[in-house]
């Protein structure tokens, strides 16, 4: 059970190709409001002026939401090898609710459902008839990535994770644009492409080399279904002392429709 209630975590909760030249920029920008960055220290005015257009645009694609759901199909494969294909139903509400219903494809039947809030998380494990009850903080001990609900939620709905404010170097390719960013807990490596601006990849590498965290993600095959730039197709690598590889593949998603979040607890199930 414990590699599904990962996979949830994942699903909830994470290089540059082509490119030619580097330009060290050793700057610091920061958010004053959500209209505009100010610079705070020095480098070439081109590079800076180059930064904040970059900035902007990957800000223009961010995803805001009031609601939102999914059905996708979701692979992975751990050291044990390759895990059943499951059929995964998400229903989301901005800050507040994220709903799963992780279904075993093979056999058609619903194996967990999860609700998870911004300070809890209840699992149903249908086939043992067990009931979890944890803190939200469970997820970041399962998936060993520091996920908080905030941004489980934006690896749902795909909008940049963990991109700090202190820019230490970007690379413009033909096709691509990196931007490396040095956070406290990782280094963060996020492509984006040239032309539309749409997150490509993110590469997270721990600062703690105790730890050697590392999450390699990528979205694609993009769908602008209601006006709304979304990556249809993810790969995710995670990485520590072992690795888990999953494909999230999404065959039908919505946006601000009313949904309801049914999580009824029957009371022949063991609450653990």
């Amino acid at each position: 059970m414990k590699q599904l209630v990962y996979i949830a975590a994942v699903l909830i909760g994470i290089t540059a190709i082509g490119c030619r030249a580097t330009k060290k920029i050793n700057t610091v920008i920061a958010k004053k409001d959500t209209a505009q960055t100010t610079i705070l220290a020095g480098a070439h005015e081109d590079s800076l002026r180059y930064i904040r257009e970059v900035y902007s645009k990957l800000a223009s694609n961010t995803i805001d939401y009031k609601t939102f759901s999914a059905k996708m199909k979701v692979e992975y494969w751990d050291k044990d090898g390759k895990g059943p294909d499951l059929t995964v139903f998400v229903r989301m509400q901005k800050d507040s609710i994220i709903w799963l219903s992780v279904n075993a494809t093979v056999f058609s039947y619903e194996a967990f459902r999860i609700l998870i809030t911004p300070d809890s998380l209840k699992l149903i494990n249908k086939q043992d008839k067990v009931v979890q009850l944890r803190s939200v903080k469970y997820l970041e001990e399962v998936a060993q990535i520091p996920f908080d609900f905030k941004s489980v939620q934006e690896l749902i709905i795909g909008n940049p994770l963990f991109l700090d404010s202190n820019i230490v170097s970007y690379r413009k390719g033909p096709e691509t644009i990196s931007l490396l960013s040095m956070g406290d807990l990782f280094k963060n490596l996020i492509t984006i492409g040239v032309e539309n601006y749409l997150l490509q990849h993110i590469k997270l590498d721990d600062q703690n080399l105790r730890r050697n965290r590392t999450a390699d993600l990528s979205f694609s095959n993009y769908s602008g279904q209601g006006g709304i730039p979304f990556a249809t197709y993810r790969k995710m690598s995670f990485t520590e002392k072992a690795k888990i590889d999953v494909q999230m593949e999404f065959k039908q998603y919505a946006f601000n429709e009313s949904l309801s979040y049914p999580f009824t607890i029957p009371k022949n199930y063991t609450v653990q």
